[in-house]
């Protein structure tokens, strides 16, 4: 999530088109930290992550009249879709519990029991609210659109619910758990030693603690068994250290992603250790682009319906900021050589930089820019590139100045 940001494009080179392009980004930013969508986003990663699907709700307040971004829980999200096309879902329900007082501050009615089973059933087209099973409203829907994105954690080939990240580290994680515990009794039982007595019928007051005095036959041999003996806890530590392999190869997140390196790696070389995690992470940003690129646009369509503001001839696209640390140094120079080359604009290239404001940051530097030559106007100074021609001129005034 580090790093993620968005931007609006006019489609065509008018004053116009630039008006509502900014008008786009300033509505999107402002819903953004309304909502604080930052928190929620990241709440909902890791919902995603662990529930294998995500959702987001996108509506218009009635009460404090400004759009709103919520995330229901998935568990209460049903879908339907078109055939074997599942991106083209055509009816979406919601069902979640609320208390008898919150279903009479909702709704104005008061249900017969202390719990009442909310579930809201949205086409295109039409709207409906059950209480239970009963229908307490029926209109057409206000939006246009269902206000619903329900998106995969990762998604399976042909299938519309994703798959959660926990599944494939459970076996591991089990193998892992019984393996410390083994190793955790022999430490316990190796620190609290048992005493081993040969050629002896019976025993009492035997106790092991430090000063202990053991009257024995002579023929009779005392002795503590040392669990540790012959290098088998080294045995268990390997086992254990295999399974952190594997439980760092089937997540795909290596051990380096922690900070944990045996040596020391070059730049290059540390982004070939976390290839797997690169590329999981490219997997999962390239489902949450067309996501986040949806949720703006519902935005932008409530935006448009209830502040009647116009988007059109506009497109947006998300911005995500480099996975893994990156000199910044390095990239200021090449997004100077790609405008210095005509490649891309100053815009794009701040944008890609992570500039939040580009249009402002362009106005104020364009204001210093103006500043600066003013003052060079009204304060001129007699340039000193000329070095040693310039003193030389100024000894000959002077010289002639005295004559």
């Amino acid at each position: 999530m580090r790093g993620l940001s968005f931007a609006a494009y006019p489609t065509s080179d008018t004053v116009e088109s630039k008006q509502k392009a900014l008008l786009a980004e300033a509505r999107i930013k402002e819903v953004y930290q309304d909502n604080n969508l930052q928190q929620l986003d990241w709440e909902t990663e890791v919902d995603t992550a662990i529930l294998g699907d995500g959702c987001y709700k996108v509506f218009y307040d009635e009460d404090e009249q400004k759009i709103r971004v919520s995330s229901p829980d998935v568990s209460g999200i049903f879908a339907w879709w078109l055939g074997d096309d599942v991106a083209k879902v055509w009816r979406v329900a919601s069902r979640y519990t609320l208390t008898q007082d919150e279903v009479e501050l909702l709704y104005k009615t008061k249900p017969l029991k202390k719990t009442a089973n909310i579930t809201e059933l949205w086409t295109k087209q039409n709207f409906q609210l059950w209480l239970d099973n009963d229908k307490v409203e029926d209109k057409p829907n206000p939006y246009g659109f269902i206000p619903f994105i329900i998106f995969p954690n990762l998604r399976e080939p042909k299938k519309f619910w994703g798959t959660s990240d926990i599944d494939n580290v459970i076996q591991p994680q089990r193998e892992l758990n019984r393996a410390l515990s083994q190793l955790s009794r022999i430490l316990e039982l190796s620190g609290n030693p048992i005493a081993v007595l040969e050629n002896i019928g019976s025993a009492e007051d035997i106790k092991v603690k430090p000063g202990a005095v053991w009257v024995i036959p002579e023929d009779a041999k005392a002795y503590l068994l040392d669990l540790l003996q012959g290098g088998g806890i080294r045995l268990h530590i390997d086992f254990i250290d295999l399974i952190y392999r594997c439980l760092h190869d089937i997540s795909e997140c290596p051990r380096a992603a922690y900070g944990g390196t045996e040596r020391d790696l070059s730049g290059a070389a540390l982004r070939v250790e976390l290839g797997s995690l690169v590329q999981k992470v490219t997997r999962k940003r390239t489902i949450r682009t067309g996501m986040y690129h949806q949720r703006n646009d519902m935005i932008l369509n409530l935006a448009k319906k209830y502040y009647k503001e116009d988007f059109s001839n506009i497109t947006h696209r998300v911005i995500w900021g480099p996975i893994l640390p990156e000199d910044t140094d390095r990239a200021a120079q090449n997004e100077q050589l790609l405008v210095q080359s005509g490649i891309h604009s100053r815009r794009t290239a701040m944008d890609e930089l992570g500039i939040q404001d580009p249009e402002t940051e362009f106005k104020r530097w364009l204001e210093e820019r103006a500043t600066i030559r003013k003052q060079n106007i009204d304060l001129p100074f007699r340039s000193t590139r000329g070095g040693s021609k310039w003193r030389a001129e100024e000894a000959a005034s002077n010289i002639d100045d005295e004559k």
